[in-house]
């Protein structure tokens, strides 16, 4: 988390980036994650957030929901990699998936990052 958090600063301190906020910084950050000089610590996963009452019980973006079961089985298992073994290498084990599947993993990871990051003060 600490890496993220520092890839999500610098981020927002670069100049064609200073208008981008929220949900976008989360992801970006998410999307330079795995060219970051490979960070072996063990702070590296996803905090679990249980979901809320009002919120839907899948994980995956709206998009996504309308997926055939397979991909949104793939995109799933993804997300439960990067809860029990770290954003790294669930990164890295989506780069063998095609393009749609990336980028629902990435949103849905985003989705789930965001309020955790709003909580410990790395986003406003």
């Amino acid at each position: 988390m600490k890496t993220l958090a520092a890839e999500i600063h610098r981020t927002q301190e670069m100049k064609d980036r200073k208008n981008v906020e929220g949900l976008e910084v989360v992801k970006e950050a998410i999307s330079a994650f795995p060219q970051l000089n490979g960070d072996t610590s063990d702070d590296n996963g996803v905090p679990v957030t249980p979901a809320t009452p009002g919120e839907a019980n899948s994980p995956l973006p709206a998009y996504a929901q309308n997926a055939a079961p397979e991909i949104k089985l793939e995109i799933e298992y993804l997300l439960d990699l990067a809860l029990k073994k770290g954003i790294g290498p669930a990164l890295a084990e989506s780069a063998k998936s095609p393009y749609f599947v990336q980028d629902a993993f990435h949103d849905a990871l985003a989705g789930r990052l965001y309020p955790e990051l709003q909580k410990r003060g790395v986003l406003k």
